[in-house]
């Protein structure tokens, strides 16, 4: 092996929350599986990743903060580490630097890293949603971004228009599809027929956001019970949002199963027949597990009227946006109702015309996302190694 082959190469990792510490883990796994040679890492990372030999130079609960209410009392401390990451990248000098996602700190740090020192390449996992409203900020990442990871297929040629390195690496969402089996041994296991209607109900992850949706699902969910048979209920939560989760749907006048395990929630999603679910990341979990959904979105007013009248995109719905085109009905705001929900719903229940085209466009997502390529995680470690 050439010495060039063997140097030791040095890959500083930057990441600010949960989410980003299991993406920086599994790429930290991946690169370390393919990489022809040694590789060390640094940064600053979470549990995951310091259990793969990740010294944090800090602790990321630090910055892991979200919403104004958290981040403004900490702002000297969250500038502090800001610093503290600048200059670890400056004195130690990584062959390359990584940050992963949480733009509101992971982008001040390359920032800066790119001024003092513009020779250590930055890649940039996870892009910000900025193809949603600010084409501005996509042209700036192109002064201090080599180049970025992107988890939908849509984002490379996004960042293309305005000069910018993507390469499409595949969504995590890729690697939780549920087993194949596991719905029926989900139905199985509860006393749920094999041909029994089941509707996945979905009302968020955030306490604010349960709140909004939840008296209206359950609304949409008695209406439903009275025109559909032997329908069941089941709602996969967070564990924090489970007790309010579990008052609400006393009233629902159906047999309610409240799964909040992980493993149990993919089974349950491969056990539904359609899903009511709130805007965000898991209808596109929803889609790749092949199940028809209605998508709703409701908050308060002044956040309501951002979504409608500030995001540029014509659709909220990861789904819609890869596809490009409205495939997923998604109801908003005003439209937010149980009737036009249970509008919605009755079709996906059965085997309708509509059925059919709605899972032949997930059949289209799931090609377009690469679900039987390489899984994301070494997308990903190859993009980073290139660099190298």
């Amino acid at each position: 092996m050439t010495e060039r082959a063997t140097a030791h190469k040095h890959v500083m990792l930057v990441a600010g929350e949960t989410s980003g510490d299991a993406l920086g883990a599994v790429l930290m796994d991946a690169m370390t599986e393919i990489s022809d040679r040694p590789l060390e890492f640094s940064g600053v990372g979470g549990p995951e990743m310091e259990a793969r030999g990740l010294a944090s130079i800090f602790p990321m609960h630090e910055i892991a903060v979200m919403g104004p209410r958290e981040i403004i009392p900490r702002l000297p401390l969250i500038f502090r580490r800001i610093w503290q990451t600048v200059r670890h990248a400056v004195e130690q000098r990584p062959d390359i630097v990584v940050v992963i996602d949480s733009p509101e700190f992971t982008h001040m740090v390359d920032k800066r890293i790119a001024r003092r020192a513009p020779d250590i390449p930055i890649v940039d996992y996870v892009l910000p949603s900025v193809w949603a409203w600010r084409l501005g900020r996509a042209r700036a990442m192109k002064k201090y971004i080599r180049r970025v990871l992107a988890l939908l297929p849509f984002e490379p040629k996004f960042l293309g228009t305005v000069g910018v390195d993507c390469v499409y690496v595949g969504h995590p969402a890729i690697q939780r599809i549920p087993e194949e089996g596991s719905g029926a041994r989900f139905r199985a296991a509860r006393g749920i027929g094999a041909d029994d209607p089941v509707l996945l109900v979905l009302p968020g992850s955030r306490l604010n956001e349960v709140k909004h949706l939840v008296g209206i699902f359950g609304d949409t969910v008695r209406r439903l019970s009275r025109e559909i048979d032997r329908l069941r209920v089941v709602v996969p939560v967070v564990p924090h949002v489970r007790p309010l989760v579990e008052a609400s749907v006393e009233g629902w006048g159906v047999p309610v199963e409240i799964v909040d395990d992980e493993r149990e929630k993919r089974a349950a999603f491969d056990a539904g027949t359609a899903a009511l679910a709130a805007s965000g990341t898991v209808s596109l979990e929803l889609a790749l597990a092949r199940v028809p959904m209605v998508v709703a979105y409701r908050a308060e007013a002044i956040v309501g009227w951002f979504a409608l009248n500030v995001l540029k995109v014509p659709s909220v719905v990861l789904v819609n946006l890869i596809l490009d085109r409205p495939s997923v009905r998604e109801y908003l705001q005003g439209r937010c109702t149980a009737d036009e929900l249970a509008e919605g719903l009755r079709p996906l229940m059965h085997d309708s015309e509509e059925r059919r085209r709605v899972l032949g466009d997930l059949d289209e997502l799931r090609l377009r996302m690469g679900v039987d390529g390489e899984v994301p995680g070494r997308r990903a470690a190859r993009a980073v190694l290139e660099l190298l």
